[in-house]
């Protein structure tokens, strides 16, 4: 099979979406299908091909506000000047669908959208216009899920997936050191999104009772200074900065518990998460908000869920968690069976076998309202 991924960025970019899209690539690159690559920052995976894209009069003048917006508008004009794929996989939302849906439904080429958080629901007049030529929607969680069912789109056209893990390569990292009693692990970017916060002002109450707790903090982003000084105000919080996968994975192995904080802001919410997913993998006792929470994909008895923004919530959360040594026990056994099911290999068969709900003629898209 001949597909195409179009995604702005791609690691060593940094965010969970990046890899997410990377590690398909690889994945569908290994099941021996032909994976051309659309892309502005990052790098191209090994195996794939690229895909020219060259900035055009219109693209750049976009580019000044909007410039995801502008790629998109460059890979439509690029679109006629390459082998046709059986199928376009775009990364992005309705603003790139907007973008390109024109172009792929001209040239006949079937059109698959990955939306990998929550819709900017200001935008909401203009979404079945945008989506009108997108055959099928492939979202991560149940809250994009809803975003477009909000807007009208029907179910059947919907599939829901996380990302995939490397069970094998995570594996290795399981047991093989010792748990570090009271430490607590929070992973992902410094942004306003992931709620690093909150976490901070529940860890602050629990080591008023917990001496022992600590918390560390792997990520970096444009929150990095206020969230630091946000910590200093007491003891027994550490920020790492960003850290490579194998780095995370053994910090991650090391914590009794990983939480997650993210919340939804106006236009941002987050799907499922990554760190989260790769922590059940490590067996490691999972605690996401209400916000993040990775249902329908993993069974609810994997994890523990808190009310999102709600400090007092996860504080109590977390001390009967940390004062639960069989609980966490298992969890994480229930984790790492939940995990095997996401293996990448799993996940990028599922998704090859969702292309046919775009690829097969007699499937309606969306129509514009």
């Amino acid at each position: 099979m001949r597909i195409l991924h179009i995604g702005y960025r791609l690691p060593p970019e940094p965010g969970g979406m990046e890899l997410h899209v990377e590690r398909l690539i690889r994945a569908q690159v290994l099941r021996g299908h032909e994976v051309i690559v659309a892309h502005r920052r990052g790098a191209l995976p090994r195996g794939a091909e690229p895909m020219p894209v060259a900035r055009t009069r219109a693209s750049r003048a976009v580019s000044l506000k909007f410039d995801e917006i502008a790629f998109a508008m460059e890979c439509a004009e690029a679109l006629p000047r390459v082998p046709a794929p059986d199928v376009i996989h775009l990364h992005g939302d309705h603003r790139e669908a907007l973008a390109l849906g024109s172009a792929a439904r001209r040239l006949g080429i079937p059109l698959m959208l990955h939306i990998h958080g929550a819709l900017t629901m200001r935008h909401r007049p203009i979404m079945p216009w945008a989506f009108r030529h997108v055959g099928g929607f492939i979202v991560a969680g149940t809250r994009p899920k809803a975003d477009l069912h909000a807007i009208g789109v029907p179910d059947r056209l919907i599939r829901m997936t996380s990302a995939g893990l490397d069970v094998g390569r995570l594996t290795g990292f399981r047991d093989s050191g010792r748990v570090e009693r009271g430490l607590i692990v929070s992973v992902g970017s410094l942004v306003k999104v992931k709620n690093h916060e909150l976490t901070i002002e529940a860890f602050h109450r629990v080591r008023a009772v917990r001496p022992d707790a600590r918390l560390v903090i792997a990520g970096d982003g444009p929150e990095r200074d206020r969230l630091r000084r946000l910590a200093a105000t007491g003891p027994g919080i550490e920020f790492t900065g960003h850290l490579s996968p194998d780095r995370v994975y053994s910090l991650v192995n090391r914590a009794e518990v990983l939480v997650h904080a993210s919340q939804r802001l106006r236009g941002i919410g987050e799907g499922i998460p990554n760190a989260a997913l790769e922590a059940l993998a490590l067996g490691t006792a999972v605690l996401v908000s209400s916000e993040a929470t990775l249902d329908p994909v993993v069974p609810r008895d994997a994890y523990r869920t808190f009310r999102s923004g709600d400090a007092s919530d996860l504080v109590a959360r977390l001390h009967a968690l940390l004062d639960d040594d069989e609980a966490r026990r298992r969890l994480g056994e229930r984790g790492v069976g939940a995990a095997e099911d996401l293996d990448w290999p799993l996940v990028a068969a599922r998704i090859e076998r969702w292309y046919e709900m775009v690829t097969t003629p007699r499937v309606p898209v969306l129509a514009a309202r």
